[in-house]
């Protein structure tokens, strides 16, 4: 009888084990996506293609850090996967073998303003409001300083155009950079208060994905269907913009924003897609040398430009094998 005891113990000790190693396994599978800010409608392209992605076998989970910086941290230490951001600074500084895998957004913003300024050089020693430290309007902040001449004053930083623009109308602040949709709600409800000054052209990368080149490697498989799914949902937003609204998961975190917000979706997409916001094939080799050229002058890369090589700041293959 003892030894039938013991026979069942080991049994259902290797049931355990077993079910401990699946479910571990399970769990490891999962990709951590680190977002640089709360789910709003300039994200709600990237949850379809999550969705599609998970369509296709993709497990994840994803969580919103205050900002750009703390998102790039959590990739720099291995605490997230896959990051939101532009961390060319970050990736330069740290030697760190993280790479950008695609494009998500261009660097389309508006320097916006009360009634007081009506041209960038009235900036001159003004404070600021931007996105993040080291982020797209932290960069585009810095080349206008450089392309004119001018110093800001002090810079603060609050996550996301649409509360950068609540604040601009609370009067929080006098002067702040927003993106396209914001730039055109803005001038639609309060046209007559605020201005919106004339900016040069930027076609480098807002918002970008990336993650250790040696993680991308291990989960090659799991990387594949994530760029994707990505590609697919940007050429076919390029051709019809309202596809984003029409396959938003009404269950999902974009589904749960107000409806106001919702109901917007195709105007802020078709404004998006018309106004170059997106590249259909996310990005790539043209993305890369327009980001290196930009960053360098925006002083988040140091040294000599020519030194500066695509490789060192991009991985192309996942994208290359989208296409």
């Amino acid at each position: 009888m003892k030894s039938l005891y013991k026979k069942i113990g080991v049994f259902i000790t290797s049931i355990f084990l077993i079910l401990s190693i699946s479910t571990t396994n399970s769990f490891a599978k999962k990709i951590r996506i680190a977002l640089a800010e709360t789910p709003s409608d300039e994200l709600a392209a990237f949850f379809v293609a999550l969705d599609r992605a998970k369509a296709n076998g993709l497990e994840y989970e994803w969580t919103a850090f205050a900002d750009e910086e703390l998102a790039i941290q959590a990739i720099l230490s291995g605490q997230m996967d896959i990051g939101f951001g532009t961390p060319y600074s970050a990736m330069q500084k740290s030697k760190a073998p993280v790479r950008i895998i695609f494009q998500l957004s261009k660097l389309k913003f508006f320097p916006v303003t009360s009634t007081k300024y009506s041209k960038l050089q009235d900036l001159n020693g003004e404070p600021i409001m931007l996105h993040s430290r080291g982020g797209g309007t932290d960069s585009i902040a810095n080349v206008i300083e450089d392309k004119l001449n001018i110093k800001f004053g002090t810079r603060s930083y609050v996550p996301g155009s649409s509360n950068r623009v609540a604040a601009l109308v609370a009067g929080k602040t006098d002067a702040t950079i927003v993106d396209l949709s914001n730039k055109n709600k803005l001038k639609r409800l309060h046209g007559d208060k605020f201005n919106v000054l004339p900016m040069f052209e930027v076609d480098a990368s807002d918002e970008a994905l990336f993650a250790n080149v040696n993680w991308i490697k291990k989960n090659s498989k799991d990387v594949d269907i994530f760029v994707k799914a990505l590609v697919s949902v940007y050429k076919d937003m390029d051709k019809d913009p309202t596809i984003i609204r029409r396959e938003t998961n009404p269950d999902g975190p974009i589904g749960q924003l107000p409806k106001e917000v919702l109901d917007e979706l195709d105007g802020f997409y078709t404004d998006a897609v018309a106004g170059g916001l997106y590249s259909p094939d996310g990005g790539g080799m043209v993305a890369a040398k327009a980001d290196m050229e930009w960053y360098h002058k925006a002083g988040q890369l140091t040294g000599n430009f020519s030194d500066l090589k695509v490789e060192d700041f991009w991985y192309m293959k996942p994208l290359m094998d989208a296409q």
